[in-house]
């Protein structure tokens, strides 16, 4: 995630915007501001080029609960959404796997100092999309959204993988930062296409790691997993070794420290 600073305005706090929005809906807000791409950025993907605009971010519904944080849940970012793109603040293109947010205004709050009519440019806009004629909504539905059409979702195995190394810190680690989660993801990813490392071969390393007393302070994200891989293998094979060598001795107990004698009405204490 690109790093740096974003502008928040001062009269943000009395828009309806923010005055009327949950406690969740304000973090989810300013998370989407922290997240959205501030210049254009080109990438390829699959073989093909793709691009985002400033004040653009391709994420998905799984991804967003993890940068909001704790009390987050997807149901709040869905109603977050469909309020903020009532007010014009945002549009939202989803499919199945992933969603393209746009900041409309992107401009306005971020590269110049007035804030003033953002939000009301912006529910102005929305209200002239409403009444665009037909021939313009035509040309628009011909025009093809330049970004990619498949993004690693949550029923992904790397997703699944980035998300249990996730769990896993934050188990031992309750006030670690959140993660750019679409790098853990693509991390694991490589480690499996690149490293050639299968998928029970990971869950299995991660879970060992954060159960060890040293490398829970050190595996605190893929490229550290992977970074670190032989060195933990060499490591379980040694404790697996000494484990199978391992003879288990129970205590001996003298026949004659239990005998009782019934009849006698005797009793061992």
């Amino acid at each position: 995630m690109d790093q740096g600073w974003i502008k928040v305005h001062r009269s943000l706090w009395d828009k309806p915007i923010w005055t009327g929005a949950t406690s969740d809906q304000k973090v989810i807000l300013l998370t989407l501001l922290k997240m959205a791409t501030y210049k254009e950025r080109q990438w390829e993907w699959k073989g093909k080029q793709y691009s985002l605009q400033p004040g653009q971010l391709i994420t998905s519904l799984p991804s967003l609960v993890l940068q909001c944080g704790k009390g987050v849940t997807v149901q709040k970012i869905r109603t977050a959404l469909k309020r903020f793109e009532r007010y014009g603040f945002l549009t939202d293109e989803s499919t199945n796997q992933n969603r393209l947010i746009t900041i409309v205004s992107w401009d306005v709050y971020q590269q110049n100092d007035s804030f003033e009519t953002a939000v009301s440019t912006g529910s102005q806009q929305l209200e002239n999309r409403h009444v665009t004629s037909n021939k313009k909504v035509k040309n628009e539905k011909n025009v093809k959204t330049n970004y990619p059409p498949v993004v690693f979702d949550e029923s992904s195995e790397y997703y699944q993988l980035a998300l249990a190394l996730h769990d896993n810190i934050r188990r031992n680690h309750p006030d670690k930062r959140e993660p750019d989660l679409e790098k853990w993801i693509n991390d694991m990813r490589f480690i499996v296409e690149n490293d050639h490392r299968t998928i029970e071969q990971i869950h299995h390393l991660l879970k060992w790691s954060q159960q060890h007393h040293f490398w829970q302070t050190v595996i605190l994200s893929p490229t550290a997993l992977r970074r670190n891989w032989d060195q933990m293998m060499a490591q379980v094979k040694q404790e697996h070794e000494r484990r199978k060598g391992q003879v288990y001795h129970l205590p001996k107990r003298q026949v004659n420290e239990f005998v009782l004698d019934l009849t006698k009405g005797e009793a061992l204490f």
